[in-house]
């Protein structure tokens, strides 16, 4: 009789189905099978929180060829991903083959595996074991949430702020923590310190070293403050010293420096971030090939055991694979006589999984760099080395410091550190955030030297410092912040993330986050409105709260009974009580130049600008950072207004400066303020004109007749002043791109004609 077995992923189906062999047919379910219907009412809240679900329309076709298997085959195995979302899509598909009485006597087991071995996957199949309906029930009770959170949260945002916004349980928070850092750096106020170092050398060999105390007091960061006081102490060591430091004190220690922990979903997102500037979405979709299987010498080969976890164990088997490996290439001195044990930092550790390590450690990164892309191969890499320095030696790095004194209680310490024995550091060393030092990494070499031993003092050194605002987060450091924060899960970090840039809550400039103006007044919204809900402990205790779930701790129903009485009542209470002026507007202690009512700071399309609280009555505007001084209308010179002949003045709108008539609202002449450059090329359409260069709001270059709006021919490349060949069409394009470069393209959308051209030059300014 047939065996079905049913993964996730087409990827690792054939694989699968020939490691199993006759007898097993391995079918996909390319993921979730049911969702929650996409309306009101698909979660239940009059009736224990019952959920309708609907088929995945994306995937119909895949469950009707599960549903034909499974009428030939005798036995059901669900082998879908070892976790939460896994043991719910295993659940889902039983439950709508349940429904089309297709398992009736029928065995069904849930089996797991963490790697795509053969090893592995028989080993799993001979140990079958139930569904799991509390993590079912967790993953229910997740997915209840967000939806009840979603449906009724996002719909006060659009009456309130504005129409397509979003709020969710876990991605509030988020936004929360990227706000609140950029609100810390603009109240940030800049604090001059001055540190004294002196230029020392010994043994014919120059080093530095860095005052400590003066006159005997101990120096802190703000003990100097500015470069008079600096000037003092500089003058006075000189004089006191006259060349020369005492050598009153010499220490020499070793200290152990011991390996990271294997990787879990978060360090590996995080050093995958600091070390190869990947994105967390691109971290986990390469892991999710490396974890599938990629082709070695004409086999699919599952490279890593499973990406998503919280665990920092490995298997005895791996262990012991990876410490041989060890004695092989790095010598037995560098195999520790234990192996290497790591207690987990996450509270509530996912389900049994391992560490994510190689499924072989024999696979090594450069023998198999052929079979790999560049980023394949870059990840595994560092998976193969983290996982492989986990179970090496400590590192032993020897640390000397030394007392220089000069007169009373004048002191300098100079440190320095050497890497006696390099253990796990051969191999890898984990990465550190917004770090410009890595003092382990560098070698201090001092010279040697004796207790009661002059030496010769250089150079006193005094340098300014300016205290810096806390850096804005980076992926790493933001994925590092929400598992501190307890926020979300690591395998929705990826998410949370691709959600606040999609809906533009959050930008990313040279690597690191920056709130939008629009994510700044959503956040002040949560933050006064819906205080609770996006407060940290909160959302960590909801999250502490599931897992119990998950582990048969707690039951579904109380919980969600429990978050869903209070935030409904708080929904409700404030479609009432909050006014969008409330939420969209920030009074000002200013009146409008124009009409002396107040202004405000308002929230518009393309984000928070100051205007005049009469509007429409009164139409002014100006940038938010723009002051009313800057404000004042600069009158153009030598010229009129083409309709009223009145003067002509250059004005701020929420698209940036332009020239527009002073006798506004009257008459409501504007233009451009830089004039639009001619390209000479005569209009094809109307055949008057010529076809301008110019800027939409945005900043986009388009090109359009200069006799708009009576003609309103536009172009979004280029025009060449050049007839097509296909279709004679009196002008041609030029249109570049990534893959295929600089073409020449007829605008015509009927005529397919492009021919490859050299990139034109454009004309310095």
């Amino acid at each position: 009789m047939l065996n079905l077995v049913i993964v996730e992923s087409p990827a690792k189906a054939k694989t699968i189905e020939k490691y199993l062999g006759k007898g097993f047919q391995v079918l996909a379910s390319y993921g979730h099978v049911r969702d929650l219907i996409p309306k009101e009412g698909a979660v239940d809240t009059e009736h224990d929180f019952k959920m309708k679900y609907s088929l995945v329309e994306r995937n119909q076709r895949h469950v009707q060829a599960i549903t034909k298997a499974m009428k030939k085959a005798g036995t059901l195995y669900l082998a879908t991903d070892p976790d939460r979302e896994g043991e719910a899509i295993s659940w889902h598909v039983s439950e709508l083959l349940k429904e089309k009485k297709l398992l009736k006597d029928k065995p069904v087991y849930r089996v797991v595996f963490h790697e795509i071995t053969k090893k592995s996957i028989q080993a799993a199949i001979k140990e079958p074991r139930e569904l799991s309906m509390d993590m079912v029930d967790a993953q229910q009770a997740r997915r209840a949430l967000d939806y009840l959170v979603g449906f009724n949260l996002s719909p006060l945002l659009w009456k309130k702020i504005r129409r397509g916004l979003s709020a969710g349980r876990v991605q509030s928070p988020a936004l929360r923590l990227i706000v609140e850092r950029e609100l810390d750096i603009e109240a940030f106020k800049t604090r001059e310190y001055w540190s004294i170092n002196s230029k020392v050398s010994a043994s014919e060999q120059a080093f530095k070293a860095k005052l400590t105390h003066f006159d005997g007091d101990k120096l802190s960061q703000f003990s100097v403050t500015d470069a008079q006081r600096a000037k003092e102490i500089k003058d006075g060591i000189e004089a006191v010293a006259v060349g020369q430091l005492l050598v009153k004190k010499l220490q020499k220690k070793q200290r152990k420096r011991h390996p990271a922990a294997p990787f879990t979903t978060s360090t590996l997102q995080q050093e995958a971030s600091r070390k190869l500037g990947f994105t967390t979405k691109k971290t986990m979709q390469i892991a999710q090939q490396l974890y599938e299987g990629v082709s070695i010498a004409g086999e699919s080969t599952g490279l890593i055991t499973y990406m998503r976890t919280d665990s920092v164990n490995l298997a005895q088997e791996a262990v012991d694979d990876i410490r041989q490996l060890i004695e092989q290439r790095y010598g037995k001195e560098n195999v520790p006589s234990k192996q290497n044990v790591y207690k987990t930092k996450s509270k509530n550790a996912q389900e049994a999984h391992e560490a994510i390590r190689p499924s072989s450690v024999g696979q090594i990164p450069e023998d198999i760099r052929g079979s790999l892309s560049n980023d394949q191969y870059k990840l595994y890499l560092l998976i193969w080395k983290r996982a492989v320095a986990s179970q090496m030696a400590h590192a032993v790095i020897d640390m000397v410091s030394a007392d220089l004194n000069c007169g009373p209680g004048h002191t300098f310490r100079a440190t320095g550190s050497t890497v006696n024995k390099p253990g796990f550091m051969s191999v890898y060393l984990e990465g550190k955030d917004d770090s410009n030092d890595d003092d382990d990494n560098k070698e201090n070499l001092l010279p040697p030297m004796k207790e009661g031993e002059l030496i010769d003092l250089l150079e006193v050194l005094p340098n300014q410092h300016f205290t810096e605002p806390p850096p804005r987060y980076g992926e790493a450091s933001l994925v590092k912040a929400l598992e501190e924060f307890g926020i979300g899960r690591p395998s929705t970090y990826a998410s949370i993330i691709s959600t606040l840039q999609n809906r533009e809550y959050v930008e990313i400039e040279k690597k690191r986050f920056y709130p939008t103006d629009v994510g700044r007044i959503v956040n002040k919204f949560l933050t006064q409105h819906f205080t609770n809900y996006v407060d940290y402990d909160f959302t960590a205790k909801l999250e502490d709260d599931l897992d119990a779930v998950s582990r048969g701790e707690m039951q579904w129903l109380p919980l969600m009974k429990k978050f869903w009485q209070p935030f409904k009542s708080l929904i409700d209470d404030k479609e009432v009580s909050v006014q969008r002026s409330d939420v969209t507007q920030e009074a000002m202690d200013e009146k409008c130049p124009e009409c002396g009512k107040q202004l405000s700071i308002r929230l518009g399309r393309n984000g928070r600008f100051i205007g005049c609280t009469d509007y429409p009555e009164c139409s002014y505007t100006r940038n938010l950072n723009e002051d009313a001084a800057a404000a004042e209308p600069e009158v153009v010179e030598g010229r009129s207004c083409p309709k009223c002949e009145s003067n002509l003045i250059i004005r701020s709108g929420r698209y940036g400066k332009f020239i527009g008539c002073s006798s506004y609202p009257d008459c409501k002449h504007m233009e451009p303020l830089e004039k639009p450059k001619d390209t000479e090329v005569v209009c094809p359409d109307c055949k008057k004109g010529t076809i301008l260069e110019r800027k939409s709001r945005k900043g986009k270059i388009f090109y359009s007749c200069s006799n708009y709006p009576k003609c309103k021919y536009a172009l979004w490349n280029e025009p060449l002043n050049e007839a097509c060949p296909n279709c004679s069409w009196p002008i041609l394009t030029v249109k570049t791109t990534k893959r295929r470069g600089t073409e020449k393209v007829c605008p015509q959308q009927e005529c397919s004609y492009i021919t490859p051209c050299e990139e034109i030059a454009k004309p310095t300014t």
